[in-house]
């Protein structure tokens, strides 16, 4: 349904990033008057392949100035990709003309942080505008509008203007003004972000509840990973530009592969040792060590007692640190931070025995046993 193929975006910014863009004109800035600063090339993305099925809700997360921002707005050419191809439902968008790109962004719907309603016009009115530009009659508006708002819960808000309505009841507004069209694809571009911890959750909802009656393809953008783990079904993670890991959401919560995906993940779990045992942490075992370990169960494994048969079965001592267990979608994911106290030889069979008990087992380093 949408698909990136080896997509770039550069951008080439005048003036100093310390003073801003250079002034022009009357009352130049410049501190050589009459000399041109050489331009200042930002790469927003790098050459990013993405694909995503009809029917899935794909989540692309990452730090602030990652390139997320630039990247879903690749996706209808709102910023149209210095190098690589755009397809949306099987047509390629980096190939249309104005006219023909125009009539194809009819099929991708769009929300925002910000909402970016009319406040002279109210909700009815809000939700119509982009049928009105379309050139639809008014009776075929509203036989289109009335149960869009049924379908996010604002029938009764219908008369109502911006000023008088909640952050979320503005933001299921944008949602159904971005599907008055009848889109294929909805793109999210950080739309919780401004939403507190209980109206992000109905948002979530809807937009899952929109997934499941319509079939529509959702991409969204955020650096919440709770966003993520509510409601999407795979994960990208872009750092300077590039898509660095993709996963099941399943999956990328039970054992990313990058050190960013662990930093992630660790901030949101906040399962880390105590800060007074990773400063006695050591990279590489030696003869008076034992390790200590983090463990990601899921499956099976999170309702087995895995942990006192590791006891018996090989002859250690667990210090269990922190311990806690996830719902992710329809998924139980168990988590733990513990130490293996016991001679190498069984310390090493321990980790042995775990890794081929479904669990992912990652050793955080060693700690001394006369520390």
């Amino acid at each position: 349904m949408i698909r990136l193929h080896n997509v770039s975006k550069t951008y080439y910014l005048k003036g100093d990033p310390k003073r801003g863009l250079k002034s022009r004109g009357k009352g130049r800035s410049d501190a050589s008057p009459g000399r041109d600063a050489e331009p200042r090339v930002v790469e927003a993305l790098k050459n990013v392949d993405l694909h995503v099925p009809q029917g899935q809700i794909h989540g692309v997360i990452g730090l602030s100035g990652a390139g997320k921002s630039t990247l879903i707005r690749c996706v209808n050419l709102l910023e149209r990709p210095t190098a690589g191809s755009v397809f949306v439902d099987g047509q390629e968008l980096t190939g249309l003309a104005n006219g023909a790109l125009h009539r194809a962004r009819h099929r991708i719907g769009m929300i925002f942080q910000h909402f970016n309603l009319l406040t002279n016009r109210n909700v009815f009115d809000n939700v119509s505008l982009p049928l009105e530009l379309m050139g639809m009659q008014r009776a075929a508006i509203r036989e289109r509008v009335t149960p869009l708002l049924e379908l996010v819960g604002l029938a009764d808000k219908a008369d109502q203007y911006p000023a008088r309505l909640s952050g979320g009841q503005k933001q299921r507004v944008a949602i159904a003004r971005a599907l008055a069209s009848r889109p294929r694809v909805l793109l999210c571009d950080e739309a919780t972000s401004a939403l507190d911890p209980q109206t992000t959750g109905s948002i979530l909802a809807l937009l899952r509840d929109i997934n499941h009656k319509l079939g529509l393809t959702i991409l969204l953008i955020t650096h919440e990973m709770e966003v993520v783990k509510s409601i999407c079904h795979r994960v990208s993670l872009i750092s300077d530009g590039k898509l660095v890991e993709e996963a099941d959401v399943g999956d990328f919560f039970t054992a990313p592969r990058t050190r960013l995906g662990r930093e992630f993940l660790n901030d949101f779990l906040q399962l880390e040792p105590p800060r007074a045992l990773i400063e006695r942490l050591e990279e590489t075992p030696g003869d008076h060590t034992h390790p200590v370990v983090r463990l990601a169960f899921s499956g099976d494994a999170v309702s087995t007692p895995l942990i006192s048969r590791l006891a018996r079965e090989c002859g250690v001592d667990v210090s269990i640190l922190q311990a806690k267990v996830e719902s992710i979608q329809e998924r139980t994911l168990g988590l733990m931070i513990a130490e293996l106290i016991g001679a190498t030889r069984e310390t090493a069979r321990a980790i042995d025995y775990l890794e081929t008990h479904d669990l992912h087992v990652e050793v955080l380093g060693h700690v001394r046993r006369d520390a």
